[in-house]
């Protein structure tokens, strides 16, 4: 598989470009393993993306809205941590192939 174009924070150029496929090696890239409930923040994050035309503009915003749609347990910082190790909403954003998050360092 070719690696559609990726800027120097390893997002990519184009968000039409992604695919599970690419999911799958950016996250290998980070040590990650997709496991069903990445892929629930995956999905979640990219029918975000499409429904507000932007990714959530920091970790705090980030676990709210994950918070609101997928309830307590699953919205908070040490679970999505736990799955995006580092920076949450810039490392999960990255491997959803959507633009990186505003407001992350």
């Amino acid at each position: 598989m070719t690696m559609p174009i990726r800027n120097n924070e390893g997002f990519l150029e184009d968000a039409g470009s992604w695919t599970p496929d690419v999911a799958v090696q950016i996250a290998s890239e980070d040590g990650i393993d997709l496991l069903q409930p990445h892929w629930e923040v995956i999905d979640f994050l990219r029918s975000f993306y499409q429904k507000f035309d932007m990714s959530p503009a920091s970790n705090r915003l980030f676990v709210k809205a994950v918070k609101e749609a997928m309830g307590e347990e699953k919205g908070n910082s040490i679970y999505l941590m736990q799955l995006f190790p580092g920076t949450p909403a810039k490392t999960a954003c990255r491997i959803a192939g959507l633009p990186r998050p505003t407001n992350c360092l």
